[in-house]
């Protein structure tokens, strides 16, 4: 998928929802766990139900290689109901790959033509030569670890050189040579709130993929108030908060309801702040 094409299914529908498909077996309604593939059952049923009010849906990879063999099975199939029943949803394999250049290439055929999937979360802590092979495949893109909603964050994307730059200043500014806005976005915590101005300084254009908000407190209007651009720039991630709605027989109807919500907040905060 093209950004000329993300951004005309965000217009559409009003909404930047990406659903993060975290699927634990520990927290689906109980009743699933007798079906043959408890996984993909769940997940289908939140994809019925969701499909309307988002505009990409994000799988964790960790959420299946739990499972092994039965849980990757979860995993392709997931990939190809969504290829099958939601042809305009952007699909984000969320894996945070990266290593030395020959490794990443065998990632990157892996995801892009294996599962064939839209993007792929990648970490930039090895550098150019480890990212550079994902930017290869056209009408794919790399989504950039850059400022991440965990606690942990601090420890070492904030820090500051001699002069002052911080380290996830450091990897915008470099990754800016490696690739485009019609190929690479960041991951920025909805967490970050403010901080979303220090970014829209060095990536004013690019997509930005943002979790945090729901279930780890992110608040949606700062992040569209800071980081939104004229055509949108932001697919804001929910994962517990939408599929774990519900544990009861109501799970997907719950979800949908989750969905909707957030995707009614959205459409006033495009018009505030976008697509005028």
């Amino acid at each position: 998928m093209n950004r000329q094409e993300l951004v005309k299914q965000i217009k559409e529908k009003n909404s930047f929802l990406c659903v993060g498909l975290d699927t634990d077996l520990k927290k689906v309604p109980q009743h699933l766990l007798s079906e043959e593939n408890p996984i993909f059952c769940f997940n289908k049923a939140i994809i019925d139900a969701t499909a309307p009010y988002c505009v990409a849906y994000k799988p964790n990879l960790a959420f299946y290689e739990a499972y092994g063999l039965e849980g990757m099975k979860a995993f392709e199939q997931t990939i190809s109901y969504l290829k099958s029943s939601c042809p305009n949803h952007f699909i984000i394999a969320d894996a945070k790959r990266g290593d030395i250049g020959n490794t990443s290439a065998m990632y990157a055929r892996t995801f892009f033509e294996a599962y064939n999937v839209d993007s792929l979360t990648v970490a930039p802590y090895m550098g150019e030569d480890s990212v550079t092979p994902f930017l290869s495949y056209k009408n794919k893109w790399v989504i950039l670890l850059a400022l991440t909603s965990n606690k942990g964050s601090a420890d070492f994307q904030l820090m500051a050189d001699a002069q002052g730059e911080r380290l996830f200043e450091k990897v915008l500014k470099t990754s800016l040579q490696w690739g485009n806005e019609e190929n690479m976005m960041y991951v920025v915590g909805a967490t970050q709130g403010r901080m979303f101005e220090d970014i829209r300084r060095l990536v004013p254009n690019h997509f930005l993929l943002v979790p945090g908000v729901g279930a780890q407190g992110g608040s949606l209007e700062e992040v569209c108030r800071y980081g939104m651009t004229l055509d949108c720039g932001l697919l804001v991630n929910s994962s517990r908060g939408i599929i774990y709605a519900s544990n009861g027989p109501d799970y997907a109807q719950a979800a949908a309801q989750a969905a909707h919500t957030l995707q009614q907040q959205m459409a006033a905060l495009l018009k505030e702040y976008a697509l005028r």
